[in-house]
């Protein structure tokens, strides 16, 4: 593989982002469309973090941090350039960031059905917290 380059996505990044998502990313929130990930890069402009090979995406990372806990989400890599360590240099740059503003703790947002990517995190070093469960209301209809 050519050289990784990690850097934070712009507005220009955005339909990009979204396409790599489909292919790359289990699941879907609410907020993935334009004006959900447009929000995401202009309110916190270092948040979402991508890995790019030859200026093609080919892994993302939302390191979120709101003053008080640090969340990590969309952790995804182009399936045919998986197992080359993007994961870990997304992961590297993600916490280096949330340490950098003071955050103690990652929480990682992993679908449950998601057996490759809670393979991932557990490689990485993080751990299921068996004794907390998500609770979600929308807030538009």
């Amino acid at each position: 593989m050519t050289d990784l380059q990690i850097r934070a996505a712009t507005r220009d990044d955005v339909e990009a982002v979204l396409a790599f998502w489909s292919e790359s990313a289990k699941g879907k929130s609410v907020s993935d469309d334009v004006h959900g990930v447009t929000r995401l890069v202009e309110r916190d402009p270092e948040a979402l973090i991508l890995a790019l090979a030859d200026g093609l995406i080919v892994g993302s990372v939302i390191a979120g941090w709101d003053g008080w806990r640090a969340s990590l989400y969309r952790l995804a890599v182009l399936p045919a350039h998986r197992r080359r360590g993007i994961s870990t240099a997304l992961l590297r740059a993600a916490e280096e960031r949330l340490a950098a503003l003071g955050g103690r703790r990652a929480d990682a947002m992993v679908l449950e059905a998601n057996e490759t990517g809670q393979r991932v995190w557990t490689a990485a070093g993080y751990e299921r917290e068996e004794h907390w469960r998500r609770w979600v209301k929308p807030l538009t209809a």
